[in-house]
């Protein structure tokens, strides 16, 4: 499952042929959840409301290229890095 960004420990990894909702596997510190990339919510697992809410930041920022890779992943196609919330200045 090929990452596409890492900031403040918070690993954010994409599947290949993944199922719809469209979405994300965020890890941080051992904890894991899969969230929905339109809204932000958890759909399955746990994080530190800490993590969960710098994800939900980095979506509302980069929404449009997450959905960019999210399509790439389901053609198959390599994804692109996405910068992190700690490498935007």
């Amino acid at each position: 499952m090929p990452i596409i960004s890492v900031f403040f420990g918070i690993t954010i990894r994409m599947y290949f042929g993944d199922h719809p909702p469209p979405h994300i596997h965020a890890s941080y510190q051992g904890q894991a959840a899969l969230i929905d990339i339109g809204s932000g919510r958890i759909i399955r697992g746990r994080l530190t409301s800490r993590a969960l809410k710098l994800v939900q930041e980095w979506l509302i920022g980069h929404k449009p290229a997450i959905l960019e890779n999210w399509a790439r992943a389901e053609a198959l196609e390599p994804l692109e890095r996405i910068p992190g919330l700690d490498d935007d200045g």
